[in-house]
């Protein structure tokens, strides 16, 4: 917003942005939708000026605008995306948190104990996904009360990934895997829930079927202490529209 305010628009600047995220979780790609009107006289930006310009304004940040589009006035970044999709780094085989690649720090996350079960995680995925009340799968705030837990879940995957630099370092055993959501939206910390819950799976603590029997109590209460998935690899991959 401080960036396009330095465009020199007639009339204040508001930033409407698609989806909000925990600290320390990051973004790949989000969007965002606002109004510029350009002094009498003056011919309106078009895409590139408007990246170009942006980008210039924002490098001490680390943020990039990396595409621009003009759209009609009923077009809500919010409101008009149609799901959104979440990716969530694991790095198995570390049995010491300093066994972690450096370059890799706060981008991913290693639970103890090293490897995990990876058929049992895809099999317990299966129960969420669906149109459920995730209220189990939701930590409390102050829009709780105001809104639903019942959400639909288009994506569960489970998928092995590479790491940045990893094929340099094939003879540490380590294993990066994604697991990614798609939803129209999510409940507040929900794929962290989720995760969690899922990694306890793979980590012998719970079964899928337990996964199930979570959904079916529908009390944020219930979930199991200290299983919700730290912010640091979990990422917004994207927004569709």
């Amino acid at each position: 917003q401080k960036a396009a305010e330095s465009l020199k628009p007639i009339v204040p600047i508001k930033f409407y942005i698609s989806s909000r995220t925990d600290t320390g979780v990051h973004a790949l790609c989000n969007a965002a939708h606002f109004d510029i009107q350009r002094a009498p006289g003056k011919p309106a930006f078009n895409e590139k000026q408007l990246i170009y310009s942006l980008n210039y304004h924002l490098r001490p940040e680390p943020i990039r605008i990396l595409n621009a589009y003009r759209v009609a006035d009923s077009f809500h970044a919010r409101f008009s995306a149609l799901s959104r999709t979440y990716v969530y780094r694991l790095l198995m085989g570390c049995t010491h948190h300093s066994q972690i690649p450096v370059f890799e720090k706060d981008l991913c996350w290693a639970p103890r104990g090293g490897h995990l079960n990876v058929p049992a995680m895809r099999d317990a995925a299966q129960f969420l996904l669906g149109t459920h009340d995730f209220s189990t799968f939701r930590s409390l705030n102050s829009e709780t009360p105001f809104r639903s837990p019942i959400r639909t879940i288009l994506q569960a995957d489970i998928q092995p990934s590479s790491g940045f630099l990893s094929h340099h370092y094939e003879h540490r055993g380590l294993e990066f895997w994604e697991l990614k959501f798609r939803s129209r939206s999510f409940l507040y910390r929900q794929v962290r829930r989720m995760v969690g819950a899922l990694v306890a799976v793979g980590q012998g603590k719970l079964t899928p079927r337990h996964i199930k029997e979570l959904l079916e109590i529908k009390d944020s209460r219930a979930f199991p202490p200290n299983a919700m998935a730290p912010p640091s690899g979990l990422f917004l991959k994207s927004v569709e529209y």
